[in-house]
């Protein structure tokens, strides 16, 4: 028999995405660890801000299980707040937070790194 192209292109397309999805999970693993750290160091602050900005995002997921399909939603959460200085910052909420805050909404907002804590609304 001899060494057609197919015996030397799979072993090197399997290889390759094999590689691919391998990388990706620990780009994506060392990333989220990363970002769990930082947060950890980072200083838990209390400043004075106002909610300027509200967006939901969902996304949806197609599953085949045992040749049924079905498919799933998540939706996260984001609130952009103004701070006295005209910086901003976006943080990832609860829904259940979310759903208290009005875009206008004043207050302090507690955060650690991009780690949402609390925001107290001022009356």
């Amino acid at each position: 028999m001899g060494f057609g192209l197919f015996e030397f292109i799979f072993p090197v397309f399997f290889i390759t995405v094999f590689t691919f999805v391998i990388g990706t999970f620990v780009f994506v693993a060392v990333k989220g660890i990363s970002e769990w750290n930082k947060n950890n160091n980072s200083p838990r602050l209390t400043v004075n801000a106002k909610v300027v900005a509200k967006r939901a995002h969902t996304s949806r997921h197609h599953h085949n299980h045992n040749g049924h399909m079905h498919t799933s939603h998540s939706t996260s959460y984001h609130v952009t707040f103004e701070f006295e200085s005209g910086d901003r910052l976006e943080l990832c909420l609860p829904a259940s937070e979310y759903a208290l805050l009005i875009e206008g909404d004043t207050g302090s907002l507690s955060f650690q790194g991009t780690r949402y804590l609390s925001f107290v609304r001022k009356y």
